[in-house]
């Protein structure tokens, strides 16, 4: 154990034994000082009540010096702060791992099971810190870096009931006429979906949809401290790469994957099978698949490709499993305070003051 600020002790020992002799001294001097001597007192000593009470008044005064000086002794020992030092190894406690969903509606199976299976996977993390990111037109950081795992689960439960929505307009209203459809609840659907759209599609009528590049730069410049801290940091993503711009995005994907691979930021992606690819995309469904594996390796990641044989869950198991054994271990020193000890200490010593001081006031 160590003391933090020693110089309460150095200072305040010197200083309570000074005036405890002190007080002694002046007690003595001062003892008879202005009272009255009486004769003949040696009967009134002698009697038994009177030794008994002489007895319990000095032991009262030598219990209560004793532990008042114990009290303040423990009170200069908290002031200098008792600690000790710690030594942590840590080995998966450092992930930064953010997840980045393409909200288009030809991703709303893949990221309704993603979200399902993230809620599982945050509630057994310890320690790594959990980012959310959605984009489209443009991007929304949904839920910045933490490790409030509640916080985190809330959220994706909020987005999988976007997804629920999605499905809903997609299987019950996407490519139909009026006349086959409840008019009214696909006015309220609409509405429910402007929602969670509103942020995803600022300027979409300018600039397209399905910004790839973009989405996955803004959730790259999401990671808090990105040049300093170093930590392992990797982002999911599902996408079905089907980009439909208007004008140049700022970013694409290949230059966002080559940012992602310099800042050592891995990535994995999910992609739809092709059975389940449900725009009718300016790019060829095989050049989106090769373009969008080709960026998740060039970061040493991984692509996973979405079907029957292959589910959402099995691929976060996979990238679990991979992402646990590639974090280096940590060990990190902190200094802990122990002031559990003394806090008792001292508290028994005031417990005792203060029965003493009710006994003697009855």
């Amino acid at each position: 154990m160590v003391l933090k600020h020693p110089i309460f002790l150095y200072v305040g020992i010197p200083v309570l034994l000074l005036l405890f002799i002190g007080l002694h001294i002046w007690k003595r001097k001062t003892k008879y000082r202005k009272g009255h001597r009486v004769a003949n007192t040696g009967m009134l000593k002698d009697t038994p009540e009177f030794r008994r009470y002489f007895r319990v008044r000095r032991v009262t005064a030598i219990v209560m010096e004793t532990v008042l000086a114990v009290a303040l002794i423990m009170t200069l020992v908290l002031l200098a702060r008792p600690s000790k030092t710690e030594t942590v190894s840590n080995g998966t406690k450092k992930r930064d791992i953010f997840l980045c969903l393409d909200v288009s509606y030809s991703l709303y199976e893949t990221n309704l099971a993603l979200t399902e299976k993230m809620q599982e996977v945050v509630k057994g993390l310890d320690g790594d810190r959990v980012g959310i990111t959605i984009f489209n037109t443009s991007s929304v950081l949904y839920v910045p870096m933490t490790d409030d795992y509640d916080f985190v689960i809330q959220k994706l439960e909020d987005l999988e009931q976007y997804f629920v929505l999605q499905d809903e307009y997609m299987k019950g209203y996407d490519g139909k006429y009026m006349y086959e459809i409840d008019e009214n609840r696909y006015y309220e659907l609409l509405e429910e979906l402007d929602y969670y759209d509103a942020g995803t599609l600022i300027n979409n009528t300018t600039k397209g949809s399905s910004l790839i590049g973009e989405g996955l730069s803004a959730a790259l410049y999401s990671f808090p401290q990105i040049n300093d801290e170093a930590r392992t940091r990797i982002i999911i993503m599902s996408s079905d790469n089907s980009q439909e711009e208007l004008r140049r995005p700022i970013v694409e994907l290949k230059e966002a994957s080559e940012l992602c691979a310099k800042h050592d930021v891995t990535l994995f992606g999910l992609f739809p099978s092709e059975a389940k690819y449900y725009v009718e995309a300016s790019v060829p469904y095989t050049t989106a698949r090769k373009g969008f594996k080709e960026a998740m390796e060039r970061t040493g990641g991984k692509f996973y490709e979405v079907s029957d044989h292959m589910t959402v869950s099995d691929i976060l198991d996979n990238i679990q499993n991979q992402e646990a054994m590639e974090v280096q271990e940590t060990t990190i020193t902190k200094v802990v305070d122990q002031p559990v000890v003394y806090l008792i200490v001292l508290s028994i010593c005031l417990v005792i003051l203060l029965m003493i001081g009710i006994i003697l006031l009855l």
